[in-house]
């Protein structure tokens, strides 16, 4: 049986440092958690500027990470810690090929009021470009603590 799902409010911020510039993103989302065989689900949608959704998933392991993308954009990246995965990003002009080389997985869960972080630290090679390092910081919190 599967543990109930909860209503979650979430913030995930992004920063990607491509040749001396940085680019930051903040977005916040509401959406679902749960636990299911020894991992943590998260579920949220995003709506872009042109008003078209991408469904999130993300599915935290002990030591791995993956995040699929259904929708606008299409793309299941995987983290594991010292190692290169690698995955197609779909969106509506064209495919890119990723690579992408995990350097580190933290994850804080929840409890006693606390809100949950996952912090991963990564670099990403597109089209076989430079690599470009990324932070991916995500942090949740249960929206109704009865």
């Amino acid at each position: 049986m599967d543990a109930p799902k909860k209503k979650i409010a979430i913030t995930l911020e992004t920063t990607i440092e491509d040749d001396g510039q940085l680019e930051h993103t903040k977005q916040s989302h509401q959406g679902d958690f749960f636990q299911k065989n020894n991992m943590d689900v998260l579920i949220f949608e995003e709506v872009l500027e042109d008003g078209s959704t991408i469904k999130n998933l993300l599915t935290i392991h002990p030591h791995k990470v993956s995040i699929n993308r259904s929708g606008a954009v299409k793309m299941n990246q995987k983290f594991q810690a010292d190692q290169i995965t690698e995955n197609i990003y779909h969106h509506p002009h064209g495919k890119i090929h990723m690579e992408t080389n995990t350097e580190a997985i933290v994850y804080n869960k929840a409890g006693d009021g606390r809100e949950a972080t996952l912090t991963i630290h990564y670099t990403v090679k597109l089209n076989g470009q430079e690599n470009r390092k990324h932070t991916l910081k995500l942090a949740y919190q249960e929206e109704d603590h009865q």
